[in-house]
């Protein structure tokens, strides 16, 4: 079973990925570790990774398809995989379609985190984690439940992403309307496309997901 995630940062993507990989052994390919995985194996691929993003370009279609190719072959991706952060255009949709009918693969679902961009803001612009452990919190949503006391290590130092400001968050919603919401049609028209509430629980998430997995048994 092979699913991609679709929605704008924040919309709870990686944390959905997590829970299919627990609930039916799919592997979680992020895009973003994945580049730093690649990088840091010292591979051909990695190489290349590596000079391009230092020079702060961005990394060209066809070496993050050949980056996805490479990985669907591991081992752990035998019951399938859950694609997050990518494609983020058509063009890249269109080439990884092409590349996986040569690998005789194919995708089951596009699933779409729908989530309303507002609340998208506070809900990212809050956000910190434990400097120590990396245990994530916000402000409103998932305080420490003593005041600057992380709860899983108790070590008092947070800290905040620089792009987790309501000023960027909204820049890349911007981005992320431009360049990557033209997928839903495209998806849509493959008859693959189904959008379930994100501002949802993250519990509710998770179910309304294996809902539409168990509504096509044949694909698991």
């Amino acid at each position: 079973m092979n699913i991609i995630l679709l929605g704008p940062p924040g919309a709870g993507k990686g944390t959905q990925a997590d829970m299919l990989t627990e609930h039916y052994g799919m592997a979680k390919l992020s895009t973003g570790d994945m580049l730093r995985a690649e990088v840091a194996s010292g591979s051909a691929i990695g190489s290349k990774l590596q000079a391009i993003m230092s020079r702060g370009e961005l990394v060209p279609d066809d070496i993050m398809i050949d980056m996805i190719r490479a990985r669907i072959q591991k081992p752990d991706c035998g019951n399938g995989f859950t694609l997050d952060g990518f494609p983020r255009t058509e063009g890249q949709a269109a080439a990884l379609d092409e590349m996986l009918a040569k690998e005789k693969k194919s995708l089951d679902f596009v699933i779409e985190l729908a989530v309303d961009d507002k609340i998208l803001v506070d809900r990212i612009s809050g956000r910190f984690s434990c400097a120590k452990c990396g245990a994530g919190y916000h402000d409103h949503f998932k305080p420490t439940k003593a005041s600057g006391i992380c709860d899983a290590c108790g070590s008092a130092e947070f800290s905040r992403r620089a792009d987790d400001n309501a000023e960027t968050v909204a820049k890349r919603l911007k981005a992320y309307h431009a360049q990557t919401a033209p997928l839903l049609p495209y998806y849509k028209k493959k008859g693959l496309l189904v959008s379930v509430d994100g501002m949802a629980p993250m519990e509710d998430v998770t179910a309304s997901i294996r809902k539409i997995i168990m509504s096509q048994p044949s694909r698991i």
